[in-house]
């Protein structure tokens, strides 16, 4: 699987559920990435913004990497979020995602201090020279708290391993750009859940979102279509999702996620401090979106 031209479609994150002692529980997260791969979804990627991997130890992290990979069992794609503030800790995460088994990594530059360009550029550059299966290069500033420029990802993509760009800045400009820049050869994803029809339009090879947990039918739907250049079927299942994929992105992504699978009668754990459940406010407007 190491051949990531393989890589496109739905990319569905999956939340990491805990119990009521706020320890991550596996057997329920295995359940519900199960009900990720049989309901269509392309790939899975444990350990993003969903999946709180800020709030996870290591010994967590890897448990759920190693979860993740045997219920996935080979039947589509793994790319193990191995963010991590230090090069050397993003290092440990990244080789422990290969040896698992993972089919590819995906690293936001996490920091405290804002990084310049280089210090960025050789993150990713010492993280690629110590593994060997490809590197998504992720650019979220409203989590990371550090916007990547175009230039800088273009820079990036010259490390042989970095292979893919995940862009969820909003920016569908930037989109545009990308494309234009990198060619037709590079795997750009939205990661921008409002932004799904348009980036698709833009180019993009895939969408990775936590979506698939609530209404993976109207995801697959809008790429199905997208796929077949059918416009007019595209932009209705998009109007059909849209003020969901809003809402949960507005929201908070784990929180918003583990409320809705609750309202669909799905078990969904418990949040980690300081993460709280949506108040009732939330919870009803969820509920009427999800119907």
């Amino acid at each position: 699987m190491n051949n990531i031209k393989t890589l496109k479609g739905i990319i569905a994150y999956p939340i990491t559920p805990f119990d009521a002692e706020e320890k991550v529980d596996l057997g329920l997260f295995k359940k519900l990435t199960d009900r990720l791969v049989t309901s269509g979804s392309h790939a899975i990627a444990p350990l993003g913004s969903t999946g709180v991997l800020p709030y996870l130890n290591d010994a967590e992290k890897e448990a759920v990497i190693e979860a993740t990979i045997e219920v996935v069992a080979g039947r589509v794609p793994v790319v193990a979020g191995v963010s991590n503030l230090t090069t050397d800790r993003t290092i440990y995460h990244a080789r422990f995602a290969e040896a698992a088994g993972a089919a590819a990594v995906m690293i936001i530059p996490m920091s405290y201090w804002k990084l310049t360009d280089d210090e960025i550029f050789m993150h990713y550059r010492k993280v690629a020279e110590a593994i060997s299966i490809p590197i998504m290069a992720y650019n979220n500033p409203a989590t990371g708290g550090i916007d990547m420029s175009p230039a800088l990802l273009k820079r990036l993509l010259e490390i042989p391993n970095v292979t893919m760009i995940k862009e969820s800045t909003g920016d569908v400009q930037r989109m545009h750009y990308l494309r234009r820049v990198l060619g037709e050869e590079v795997a750009f994803f939205n990661g921008s859940n409002p932004l799904a029809l348009a980036a698709f339009s833009a180019g993009a090879v895939g969408w990775c979102t936590a979506a698939p947990n609530l209404i993976p039918d109207q995801n697959l739907a809008l790429y199905n279509a997208m796929l077949a250049n059918d416009l007019a079927t595209a932009r209705q299942a998009f109007d059909l999702q849209s003020e969901l994929l809003t809402f949960i992105t507005a929201n908070g992504l784990p929180r918003t996620i583990a409320a809705g699978l609750q309202i669909q009668g799905i078990e969904s754990g418990f949040l980690r401090s300081p993460l709280a459940p949506l108040g009732p406010g939330d919870l009803e407007k969820l509920r009427n979106l999800l119907q």
